[in-house]
C-alpha cells in the first residue's frame, strides 16, 4: 500500500539521510499501484545521489523523471527545467526529491509558492546515524534551517535511519525512540520507519515500511 495521501509530496532532510533512495521507492510504489507519477529531482549539487541519475530504473517502472539540466554531464552549473512548475501545478502524483544542503533548500524555495498552494505533504527524513543529526534536538535544528531557507513547513517525519550495507534489525529498532522524540519535539506525525527489504524480522512491526536499496555510492 502506497503510504502517501497528498498529490504533491516533498522529501527533504539533512545531507546523507537517504532522501533520494526513499523518493525513488515511493515513486516506484505509486507507479506499481497504477498511478501516473512524476519524480522531480531538485538536487543541483551532489554528484553521487541524484534521483535523476536513476532515470533508467524509474522510467522502466513507468515513473516520469524531471531533473536538473546537465545533471549527467561534467558541467558545474546544472539548471532547473521549466517543466517542474507544470508538474507541480497540473501533474498527477508528484514527489519532489530535495537536495540536502543549502543549495537544495534554496532550489525548493524557488517553487515554494506553487508547492504551498498545492497543500503538499512535506516529509522530513531523519537518520539517527548521520553526523549533525545524532540527537533529536540536532535533527529539529536542521529542520528549522531547511524550513527557513525553503520557505516551506514540514508536515510529517519519516525515520530512515540506516548504516548503509551494515544495517540490520537492531540498527532500525534502536533508531525508533530517536524518531519518536523528533516527532514529539516538532509536533509532526511519524509516518513510518523504513527498513531494507532484506532485513529480517521486521515485517510484523508497526509502522515499518520496507524499501529497496537503489542508491549506492560508486565504491559500494
Amino acid at each position: 500500500m502506497v503510504p502517501l495521501k497528498e498529490r504533491v509530496n516533498v522529501v527533504c532532510g539533512h545531507y546523507g539521510t537517504g532522501k533520494t533512495n526513499l523518493s525513488i521507492n515511493l515513486a516506484i510504489e505509486c507507479a506499481r499501484a497504477g498511478e501516473d507519477v512524476t519524480l522531480i529531482d531538485l538536487d543541483v549539487v551532489n554528484p553521487y545521489f541524484r534521483s535523476a541519475d536513476y532515470s533508467d530504473v524509474l522510467t522502466k517502472e513507468g515513473v516520469k523523471v524531471i531533473g536538473p539540466n546537465f545533471a549527467n554531464t561534467n558541467l558545474d552549473t546544472p539548471s532547473l527545467p521549466g517543466a517542474i512548475s507544470g508538474a507541480i501545478e497540473m501533474g498527477e502524483r508528484v514527489i519532489v526529491d530535495v537536495g540536502g544542503d543549502d543549495a537544495g533548500a534554496t532550489a525548493l524555495g524557488v517553487y515554494s509558492r506553487l508547492i504551498n498552494e498545492a497543500r503538499p505533504e512535506v516529509i522530513y527524513v531523519v537518520n539517527r546515524y548521520r553526523s549533525l543529526t545524532t540527537t533529536a534536538q540536532e535533527a529539529v535544528e536542521i529542520l528549522g534551517e531547511i524550513e527557513r531557507t525553503a520557505r516551506i513547513r514540514a508536515t510529517a517525519i519519516v525515520n530512515n535511519s540506516h548504516l548503509k550495507q551494515s544495517t540490520d534489525a537492531r540498527t532500525v529498532e534502536d533508531s525508533i525512540p530517536f524518531a519518536e522524540e523528533v516527532s514529539r519535539l516538532t509536533g509532526l506525525p511519524l509516518l513510518f520507519t523504513t527498513a531494507p527489504r532484506d532485513v529480517p524480522l521486521l515485517n510484523n512491526k508497526d509502522r515499518i515500511h520496507q524499501i529497496d536499496v537503489y542508491v549506492r555510492t560508486p565504491w559500494e
